[in-house]
């Protein structure tokens, strides 16, 4: 080897190789992915940049357009799923580890979003105040019984808006705008805060059950100011009459302009594994989607559930529907 082509092979060798990395815009709080993406990074060595979008996402990604430096868009609602998938911002990913791993119901059938974890829209009932079986149904939550007894937050809250899209695909329209007036008039107070407020306000005796997700008690119970609320309440899995209980998901999409596209199915890849899965169901209590991979002994301990079969896509479609029921009834006022 001559002095110039040797010259040139030892440069090369001393370079350094460029880092991998994955960005990702996240409408779910950083340090409840945060012990997620440390381990990928520990076991990949890939870095990951998270940027915190509360709202408009599917604007801000249409306004980037190419531009865009995000790889994946991490959700907290099948509704803002669709939303950034039906804006055009998203591609259609290819993967026989994530075809193997999530259930074809959890996923687009087009492989644009992808459900990482599942968690109920379920009712939390005062222990004393509420008998056991006295609320098996959505249905029974517009029963006179409980006038000035439910609280809940903002009926144009994602997670209620789904709900009542959920209750739309099985009674239609007309049906679940009686349901929604049923429930506001049963109200103890105006809609106000988050799931966590409802259980306080149990606690405190302003109601005695209200609609949450089930994976807040989890956060309740490891907060030494909250741990009182959540022991005063216990989860009941409401079902729909001739269905099952409402379920929604946290999901994965990979954007249209992914600069890192590599890197990005990496750790969509990984998020689907049984490692990943397993924190899910141990630090965030949530309902794993990958079958076979163990929910958490404090989840499991909450009981055993039917989730309604109303495809996840069919929710979503109605997500305009429930939210024009929300403000034509003024829920909120």
């Amino acid at each position: 080897m001559n002095r110039a082509l040797l010259a040139l092979a030892l440069t090369s060798v001393a370079l350094p190789a460029v880092a991998e990395e994955v960005n990702i815009y996240s409408h779910r709080q950083p340090e409840l992915i945060q012990p997620l993406l440390d381990a990928f990074t520990a076991e990949t060595g890939i870095t990951t940049n998270v940027a915190f979008v509360d709202k408009g996402m599917a604007e801000r990604l249409v306004a980037e357009g190419d531009r865009s430096p995000a790889d994946l868009v991490l959700t907290v609602d099948i509704a803002r799923l669709t939303q950034i998938v039906e804006a055009g911002v998203t591609q259609s990913v290819q993967s026989d580890v994530l075809e193997a791993n999530i259930p074809a119901d959890l996923r687009d059938a087009n492989d644009h979003w992808f459900g990482l974890t599942s968690r109920a829209r379920i009712i939390y009932a005062h222990k004393d105040r509420v008998a056991d079986g006295e609320v098996t149904t959505y249905e029974d939550l517009v029963s006179d019984k409980w006038k000035g007894r439910i609280c809940s937050r903002s009926g144009t809250n994602d997670y209620n808006v789904a709900l009542l899209s959920a209750v739309i695909a099985h009674k239609g329209a007309e049906g679940a705008k009686a349901w929604a007036e049923g429930l506001k008039a049963n109200l103890a107070r105006k809609p106000d805060g988050g799931d966590r407020d409802q259980v306080k306000a149990i606690w405190a005796g302003e109601c005695d059950i209200a609609i949450g997700n089930t994976y807040y008690m989890g956060a309740m119970l490891a907060s030494e100011e909250q741990k009182e609320w959540a022991e005063s309440v216990r989860i009941v899995f409401p079902t729909f009459e001739g269905g099952g209980t409402h379920l929604n998901i946290s999901g994965v999409a990979m954007t249209k302009s992914a600069p890192n596209k590599d890197a990005a199915l990496k750790l969509m890849e990984w998020l689907s594994s049984d490692a990943a899965q397993k924190i899910y169901a141990e630090t965030n209590n949530e309902y794993p989607v990958k079958p076979g991979v163990e929910r958490s002994a404090l989840v499991a301990g909450w009981g055993e559930f039917t989730p309604d079969t109303v495809s996840l896509t069919d929710v979503a479609g109605h997500r305009g529907e429930a939210l024009k029921i929300m403000e034509e009834i003024n829920f909120d006022g």
